[in-house]
């Protein structure tokens, strides 16, 4: 899937909080100054175009919806980045967090556990 502005997440986030939304309805939910309604459109749009949006016709407009769970985009969004920043490796990513101290010990010995908990599940 195409890779997306700011603005397009943004109202991708919509979606993903709001549900199903009228473009007029995205218009409504930003403060002032509002975007122009065919400025959202065209965004929307684009998101549809990308795979990300689709849409119901009622009446005579478009109901817009996302496609793509939020869980789905967030695993892409760090292959993404892992492959991008890490040459592909995850214990680069734990690496990286630990020698900044962001990741507390603690939380890599519960890691340690659910990684040998799955394995366990699958050699059973």
């Amino acid at each position: 899937m195409e890779k997306l502005t700011t603005k397009e997440e943004e109202v991708l986030d919509l979606f993903w909080k709001k549900g199903p939304l009228y473009v007029r309805e995205i218009v409504e939910l930003y403060g002032d100054p509002k975007p122009h309604f065919n400025t959202i459109s065209t965004i929307v749009r684009s998101l549809e175009e990308k795979g990300y949006v689709g849409h119901t016709q009622r009446g005579k407009s478009y109901q817009y919806h996302a496609i793509i769970a939020e869980e789905d985009m967030g695993r892409r969004s760090l292959a993404s980045i892992v492959g991008r920043y890490f040459k592909n490796s995850y214990l680069r990513v734990v690496s990286s967090f630990m020698e900044d101290g962001n990741i507390p010990v603690e939380d890599l010995r519960r890691l340690l556990d659910e990684v040998e908990n799955a394995h366990k599940d699958k050699t059973d």
